[in-house]
């Protein structure tokens, strides 16, 4: 008996959403293939990447090659995506990862993947509050001379984030797109400008040098690079509140990870020219995060630098509201099969919004911001703490749980396809896909390696440990609680990653 066998004769439990009536179910039509893009692209952070993964990835690896390492992590990705993009043509759900995986490798393992991703995914959103109230702080006491602790920007940033995640996703979307094409928009302005008034060495492409990846740093900038295409797999989430999700969702996929890959190559190379190729590392150490600011100031002036720094705190709430809309959609796929209380399975009537999955990630925000303000043990004066903790700490777990869940995402395409019987007809889309999941597994075991560096911590310190483990126990805790369900409710348990699907099956069984 297969699983949609097993489904069609399914009846509804006591805690199990019977997917029945419209709040059960996302509105579908509200995204068109612009609206989808700027949703996926604005979690990317354009201004945060170039402003703050760059310069680190500079100053802490030494890899002069990093525009290089962008055009090779975008073929990688664009691998995956070539067979991620196939099955989301046969699975439309709003646990995108977890969905598939539980269609490729059974319940139980797709279980396991939507405690990861929840965790992953809330772990980056979070995560982004730490960088934001550092932000808006400085820029409190630069403009206003006005002295206010991180964490209360930070707040007022999860008040803000709690309503627009109860609005339409079309209207989420419209603010996301504003504040995207402007971040974008100020980022090319400043790779022109490095461009025409380069450096001692010109117009050098020495960057693009394969010779140039070499060195004990390389695996550990392939972890902060990778981190920076975070967004692009997020297209799936938003497949049911597409018109044409089997045309849409992979249009976008590939234009997200193509379009990530050659602007962050770019801009990462307009940095090597603004500075010369053989001073970028020795700069970023010297400036650190500050490095985009005083290129800008001695090629744009003061005025729009002013305007960069702004612009990268409101970049960073689009980030912030990006993923917010991705935790909210994966709790209500998740409360929609079982996996969570049934209430996180039902949309707001009015605007058709994940209402319940929204105010959950709004709580953990405001909870997570919360216990770092209270333990925040910085001395007086030193306002980076909540930077090298809370934006470290979930950066670096979320992006750990997104690489395996990309991984393992691979393999579940492989054997969906071969189960079926599609093998031969897919058989290039099977290769990349197993192509790119080996190496995003070496990519995810030189994260696990080197977490050391990533947490600019000592090698022997425990959170080495303890912050990946994070990832391992929320696998754990998903295949514990899917052999419970098993055991108690197997009808469930077979509905895991169908979705709205389940729903359909049923009412044409009956």
């Amino acid at each position: 008996m297969t699983t949609s066998d097993r489904t069609a004769e399914s009846t509804a439990e006591p805690g199990i959403s019977t997917f029945k009536g419209e709040e059960s179910a996302l509105r579908a039509g509200r995204l068109g293939t612009a609206g989808l893009l700027l949703s996926v692209l604005a979690a990317t952070g354009p201004l945060m990447v170039v402003a703050g993964v760059m310069p680190t990835t500079f100053a802490v690896m030494g890899v002069v090659g990093m525009p290089l390492l962008f055009l090779i992590l975008g073929v990688v990705l664009t691998l995956f995506s070539v067979g991620y993009a196939e099955m989301s043509r046969h699975v439309h759900n709003a646990g995108a990862f977890y969905a598939y995986i539980a269609r490729g490798l059974g319940p139980t393992a797709g279980a396991a993947a939507a405690l990861v991703a929840l965790v992953a995914y809330s772990a980056l959103q979070v995560g982004i509050y730490g960088m934001f109230g550092f932000e808006v702080s400085g820029l409190a006491q630069q403009f206003l001379d006005l002295e206010i602790a991180w964490w209360i920007p930070a707040v007022l940033a999860v008040v803000a984030v709690a309503v627009l995640g109860l609005l339409k996703i079309d209207v989420n979307a419209k603010v996301l797109g504003v504040l995207l094409l402007v971040e974008v928009a100020v980022v090319v302005v400043f790779d022109i400008a490095a461009i025409g008034d380069p450096g001692s060495q010109g117009l050098s492409l020495d960057a693009f040098d394969p010779g140039t990846l070499t060195g004990v740093g390389l695996g550990t900038a392939l972890c902060f690079c990778i981190a920076a295409f975070t967004g692009f797999e997020q297209a799936p989430v938003y497949a049911e509140e597409t018109s044409r999700p089997h045309i849409l969702v992979p249009r976008v996929m590939f234009l997200a990870v193509g379009g990530v890959a050659l602007f962050f190559a770019f801009s990462a190379w307009a940095l090597t020219v603004a500075t010369g190729p053989a001073a970028i590392v020795g700069e970023a150490r010297k400036q650190s995060a500050g490095l985009l600011f005083g290129l800008t100031e001695d090629r744009l002036g003061g005025t729009f630098t002013d305007i960069v720094h702004v612009l990268f705190v409101t970049g960073m709430f689009a980030a912030l509201l990006s993923f917010h809309n991705v935790v909210a959609r994966y709790a209500f796929a998740m409360g929609r099969e079982g996996l969570l209380p049934a209430r996180f399975g039902r949309t707001n009537s009015a605007s058709g919004a994940p209402g319940t999955g929204s105010v959950l990630q709004s709580v953990i925000s405001l909870v997570v911001v919360l216990v770092f303000a209270v333990t925040d043990s910085a001395p007086a004066g030193d306002p980076t703490a909540p930077v090298l903790r809370l934006f470290t700490w979930g950066g670096n777990v979320g992006a750990l749980g997104v690489i395996l869940l990309m991984a393992t995402a691979s393999l579940a395409v492989i054997v969906f396809f071969v189960r079926r019987g599609a093998a031969g007809a897919q058989i290039w889309r099977l290769i990349a896909s197993g192509l790119a999941g080996l190496a995003l597994l070496v990519i995810a075991g030189y994260t696990v390696k080197d977490f050391d560096v990533l947490l600019a911590s000592s090698p022997g310190s425990a959170l080495t440990w303890i912050l990946p483990g994070v990832i391992v126990l929320a696998a754990l805790a998903g295949v514990a609680y899917s052999l419970v369900l098993r055991a108690r409710n197997p009808q469930a348990h077979a509905r895991i990653g169908l979705g709205n699907e389940a729903f359909q099956l049923e009412k044409r069984a009956g």
